[in-house]
């Protein structure tokens, strides 16, 4: 299943990329699951990010990789994370974030995002939570950037 969010800020491309710190990674996390940040690296090449979900009865681990960052020829910056170990019923992982120049110097962050579990079926219904964790970002995306 793929999906990607769209939201406009003011800041520029390189200030955005510079904000993506442990301080905003932990202000995204929606309300349910809770989580808690055991490590971040950061968002270049070979950074990891381990996480705890706790679902009250039972916490998980989760753990990504950020295996690629950069620019694109038109100046879009870029890192992507990729699941290493997942809580089910994931089973795949991968989560481009992207900051394209807007006009005057702002800025559009995209979260662009596939996962996977067992069954196509279960990635469809998996669908809205999953779209609704995303959404929750934008706001947030906006008091940290300013709004466009």
């Amino acid at each position: 299943m793929h999906f990607i969010l769209r939201t406009a800020v003011v800041q520029p491309p390189a200030q955005v990329m510079a904000g993506f710190t442990r301080a905003l990674f932990e202000a995204l996390a929606p309300p349910f699951p809770r989580l808690r940040v055991l490590r971040f690296d950061g968002c270049r090449t070979g950074d990891h990010v381990d996480i705890e979900l706790n679902l009250l009865v039972k916490r998980l681990r989760w753990t990504a990789l950020i295996v690629d960052d950069g620019q694109l020829p038109d100046g879009t910056l870029f890192f992507v994370d990729e699941g290493q170990q997942l809580p089910p019923p994931l089973r795949y992982w991968r989560h481009r974030h992207l900051i394209e120049p807007g006009p005057n110097g702002s800025s559009v962050v995209i979260d662009s995002l596939e996962y996977r579990t067992a069954s196509p079926l279960l990635d469809v219904l998996l669908y809205p939570a999953m779209w609704a964790q995303f959404a929750w970002r934008r706001p947030i995306y906006r008091r940290w950037f300013g709004k466009a």
